[in-house]
Formats: C-alpha cells, structure tokens, sequence
C-alpha cells in the first residue's frame, strides 16, 4: 500500500514538473515574413531544432530586426570575430559570462560601471592596469580588489 501510494506521489510530482522542463516548439509558419528571411538558412532543418533552440534563433532574430543598420554592421563584425576565436577561448569567455549572469543585479551594475570606467582611461593606462593585473598574484589580485571595493564603500553613490 505505502510503495504503491509512494509510487503514484512521484508520478503527480514528475507530471507537475514536467511543465517546468518543457519548452514549447516554435512553428516556422508563426514567425514574420522578416523573420523568416533572417532564418532562411534554418529553414529546412527548422523542425528537428530543439524547442530552446527554435526559442533563441526567434529572439534574436526579432533583436537583430529591431536593430539599425550600423548596429547590425558591430553585430556581424562581433561574430566574426567570435567564430575566428579558439574553441578554448571561446569557453572561456562562454564560462564569465555564465559567472556574470549568475550575479546579482547590483554586482551586474557595478561590473558594468567599472567596464565603462576603464574603457574611458587613455590606452596607455589601461594597458599598464592589464600588465599590473596580470603579473600579480592571486593574493594581490585580491588585496587589489579589496582596495577597489574600501574605495567604493567611501565614494557617495552616484544618482
């Protein structure tokens, strides 16, 4: 009585999850005439795709419409040059960029403004930061961004 009792329980429980797993297939006839012509080259091997899949090539391609030409000429030179990287660098990137996701907006915030910060300092600066940077140790590598982060607490927030 119990197993059988046990056993109908965790069928109710899979078949409640069961929505939380599943993603819904993407018909190629509910996308746009322009959407369709930025996925022509998916066309034909459009329904063995996985649903995620389907999911992602759709969002972007509703992103990559929205966008101006000069912003897809940055978009098509980002990926070329993404596709030109190795495959080790290109997990590499793949793996911060799952770091940064998983952080809080806040931290995403803070990442972001830092970006900016050093992006506004002259090249020779930045460079000499990296070289810095790079030739430190783990342990100064952490006395650094301890220092960062005592500065930061002292700074009045910005507006």
């Amino acid at each position: 009585m119990i197993s059988k009792l046990r056993s109908t329980v965790l069928v109710l429980l899979l078949a409640a999850a069961v929505p939380a797993f599943a993603q819904d297939k993407v018909e190629w006839s509910s996308l746009s005439p322009e959407q369709q012509r930025v996925l022509e080259r998916f066309e034909s091997k459009w329904s063995t795709l996985t649903p995620g899949r389907q999911q992602a090539l759709t969002r972007g391609s509703e992103r990559w419409l929205e966008m101006t030409p000069e912003q897809r000429s940055v978009a098509r030179n980002r990926f070329e040059r993404w596709r030109e990287l190795p495959p080790e660098r290109r997990e590499v990137l793949r793996d911060r960029w799952e770091r940064f996701r998983s952080l809080p907006p806040e931290q995403q915030d803070a990442v972001r403004e830092n970006f900016r910060a050093f992006k506004k300092l002259p090249p020779e600066r930045r460079r000499a930061l990296r070289e810095r940077w790079q030739k430190a140790t783990p342990a100064e590598r952490q006395r650094m961004l301890e220092r960062l982060r005592m500065e930061r607490k002292r700074r009045p927030p910005r507006r």
